[in-house]
């Protein structure tokens, strides 16, 4: 499920999403909550619908963002479940019990369609004070593989100036140290409102990455080239953790439990563990064998 870039695009705007496969990002949102006017809700998860099930089987990630409401939730499931689906992004989530309730509702569809169990993915959206709260566990809950922060309701919740940096990083850290410890990808970063200004978007986009991010979401095609190019280890990366874990791969099989690296500085277990993390990630992309 490793992507760098997620894409938002309206669900209601079937032309966007008829080209949306071909922006260059690694997932496609189709998005039918914060995007779709009310009154267009209803012709949305039809756009939709038909979408997501004439979907080219190879390509991106194939998300949705449904209504988390009930009058909405059940229909927006049922409309767009599909084998070609990858999974259920959740807004404004509070509690684990929510997302337990969205993968009953998905179990019964994947019986209906002959789909494996837990086929499709929950991305639920950290965007309320209480389920910043109860992160742990919406990041622990069946079927969740990624969070994402949503900061702009948060900030909202919280009565937050989301440009000051210094609230925002004990929040943005509480996301990410509940992803690592409950052993699932790192999180989706926060979406950057204005798409012209690309030399900040690079910027921030740098400062998630060494923060313990793993990806972001676009709101606008120009954006993806600069996330997936940020996210994306670089080639010089790539060669200093594969030196960096056969140096230290050779002298644990000559007994000994840290190395030198080529600056004299030690190698041990806890140092190798991000260059291995780097190097997986960079298998998945194709850039090591």
């Amino acid at each position: 499920m490793t992507a760098r870039s997620y894409l938002f695009v309206p669900g209601d705007r079937d032309d966007m999403l008829a080209k949306a496969s071909e922006r260059g990002a690694d997932a496609i949102i189709a998005d039918l909550e914060d995007a779709v006017a009310p009154s267009r809700k209803a012709a949305a998860r039809e756009t939709v619908a038909a979408w997501v099930a004439g979907v080219q089987r190879t390509g991106p990630q194939i998300w949705v963002r449904v209504n988390l409401e009930p009058h909405h939730l059940e229909q927006d499931i049922a409309a767009v479940v599909s084998p070609r689906l990858s999974g259920i992004m959740l807004p404004k989530v509070h509690s684990p019990s929510e997302i337990h309730a969205v993968a009953g509702i998905l179990g019964d569809h994947e019986v209906n369609l002959g789909l494996e169990p837990n086929t499709i993915r929950i991305l639920p959206i950290v965007e309320t004070a209480e389920g910043l709260l109860n992160v742990r566990g919406l990041a622990a809950a069946n079927r969740v593989e990624l969070l994402m922060i949503g900061e702009f309701d948060l900030t909202a919740d919280l009565g937050i100036d989301p440009e000051d940096e210094a609230a925002m990083l004990p929040l943005r850290l509480a996301v990410v140290v509940a992803s690592a410890a409950a052993r699932i990808s790192p999180p989706l970063g926060p979406v950057a409102s204005d798409f012209r200004d690309l030399d900040d978007l690079r910027e921030t986009t740098q400062q998630l990455a060494r923060r313990g991010f793993g990806a972001r979401p676009a709101i606008h095609p120009a954006q993806v080239p600069i996330i997936n190019e940020v996210f994306t280890p670089a080639p010089q990366e790539v060669a200093s953790a594969l030196e960096l874990v056969q140096r230290y791969d050779a002298v644990l099989a000559e007994g000994r439990g840290s190395a030198i690296d080529a600056d004299g500085m030690m190698i041990d277990e806890a140092v190798v563990r991000s260059a291995r993390r780097l190097l997986e990630r960079a298998r998945r992309f194709g850039l090591t064998p």
